[in-house]
């Protein structure tokens, strides 16, 4: 399989994920803007989920551009990363259906880690495939933002316990830590 077609592949399933979350949006029963307000930790949720996966999205572009090749255990870190994304509207349906009680937070976090790790696992996979001289190893470097987004997400996991907000601060702090993305990889990939 090529790169590309795994790439059109992933696109796809993060599409039908962003499209399956705003079916979860329901449209209160009233006409004013109090009505609104029981949905805005649906609504806040849903947005906190939409740019992480925008952000996994992104990101996964590039890393596929300047991979080299794809092969069997590439393929199946991808549908890895691709399982733990496919529990995004889960996730986000329970945490903010639940206006951010500790164990749907808590739980939230858990995909949140665990998508984080498989995209780790894409990475290195890709690595091994390209070689350590790869223009991927070159961009990617130490990545300080791959082995801190973890950390964080675990320490928010129990956090959740502590206080809710904790939780979701640290979940918003990484999504802010990559909402731009990777540059090193956008560069090594327009100069060849």
């Amino acid at each position: 399989m090529s790169k590309g077609r795994m790439e059109a592949f992933s696109d796809g399933v993060i599409a039908i994920l962003i499209t399956i979350m705003v079916l979860e949006l329901h449209a209160p029963h009233g006409t004013e803007f109090a009505d609104l307000k029981p949905l805005a930790s649906v609504f806040l949720t849903y947005v906190l989920s939409f740019v992480i996966l925008g952000i996994y999205w992104n990101n996964h572009h590039h890393l596929l551009q300047a991979a080299r090749a794809v092969n069997g255990r590439v393929l199946w870190a991808n549908l890895h990363l691709l399982f733990w994304l496919s529990l995004f509207p889960f996730g986000t349906a329970w945490m903010g259906g639940n206006h951010f009680a500790p164990v749907p937070t808590a739980g939230y976090g858990v995909v949140l880690l665990a998508a984080a790790v498989a995209y780790y696992l894409l990475q290195r996979a890709i690595l091994e495939l390209d070689g350590p001289d790869s223009a991927l190893a070159a961009a990617l470097g130490r990545d300080l933002k791959g082995k801190i987004s973890p950390v964080l997400y675990a320490i928010a996991i129990p956090g959740a316990f502590v206080s809710r907000w904790i939780a979701v601060g640290l979940y918003v702090a990484v999504a802010v830590l990559w909402f731009v993305p990777d540059r090193r990889l956008e560069l090594r990939t327009e100069n060849g």
